[in-house]
């Protein structure tokens, strides 16, 4: 059993790293990506605990893309290293972030709540601030019961403290992950709000900007879309991943890790037969910069 899609404390889950790769161990899981939401910065605690446990370790991270419908994310797995590239793509998405965090505080100081963006950020020091520390601030504070409660009322798309985060451009975050020594994997594709009639076409220019693998299976999407997903992918000549997307265990009641959508299990094939391949099929965690 494998995982290929899950998040730490670094971005927006509620495990550490070293946290995440100790309960990663704990469900059996032999393969396992942390993919942070724009940051490496958990990479490496995460790396050496892994040798620790004898799992092997795909560094990975997922950016923002800019994206005029829905959500873009595109997946970097097995990274080797933070290439200039690379890094320039995360400190523009950071400045983002920040940008948008700031807008989120000003909403929500207007609507009379009294919170500074630095009491936010002292909750969460180890973290790439996001909506979901927002919303875990005021699950903190007493005044929501859980994440889903302030999304719903204040932070999703459409409700009042809602702003967009600024992607990067596709090609430019693509060659940043080609030259980290990682290959690039189109997140959740249902995200992008695509109708069926423009999929194919869709994915078709995503693909040949230097896409070369499609997340299939996600628990966001139904079963159907999933093994629909992935006879596109294998039409179009590129490989299929399955991942979790798990943030916690009291995160999201759809999200376990290890599993994908209707909890099945995510097998080894999507790591033997599809990434590592992928990746030259010689790929080693140990001789990474992360470890």
């Amino acid at each position: 059993m494998i995982d290929l899609h899950t998040h730490s404390t670094a971005s927006d889950g509620i495990l550490s790293p070293k946290e995440l790769a100790l309960y990663v161990s704990e469900k059996n899981i032999s393969t396992w990506a942390l993919t942070d939401h724009d940051t490496v910065s958990g990479l490496s605690d995460a790396a050496k605990t892994c040798s620790t446990l004898g799992i092997n370790f795909i560094p990975g991270i997922e950016l923002n893309i800019e994206w005029n419908t829905g959500e873009f994310h595109l997946l970097g797995l097995g990274l080797c290293r933070i290439s200039p590239e690379l890094q320039e793509v995360i400190d523009f998405l950071t400045e983002s972030r920040e940008n948008r965090n700031r807008i989120i505080i000003q909403k929500m100081n207007d609507a009379g709540f009294d919170f500074t963006l630095e009491q936010i950020k002292e909750a969460f020091p180890f973290s790439q601030l996001g909506r979901p520390h927002f919303a875990e601030f005021f699950v903190q504070k007493g005044i929501a019961k859980n994440r889903q409660e302030v999304f719903a009322k204040y932070l999703a798309n459409g409700r009042a403290w809602y702003a967009a985060h600024q992607g990067v451009n596709l090609e430019k975050a693509v060659h940043a992950v080609k030259t980290s020594g990682g290959v690039a994997v189109l997140a959740h594709p249902m995200s992008l709000y695509v109708s069926w009639k423009n999929m194919p076409d869709v994915i078709a220019k995503i693909r040949d900007t230097g896409v070369m693998g499609l997340e299939a299976f996600h628990p966001g999407a139904r079963n159907s879309e999933c093994f629909r997903l992935a006879e596109l992918a294998e039409n179009l000549g590129m490989f299929v991943t399955a991942g979790s997307d798990f943030h916690g265990k009291s995160v999201r009641a759809d999200r376990h890790i290890g599993r994908t959508i209707g909890n099945r299990k995510i097998e080894d094939k999507f790591w033997d037969e599809e990434l590592k391949p992928a990746l030259g099929g010689n790929f080693d965690f140990k001789n990474t910069d992360f470890f």
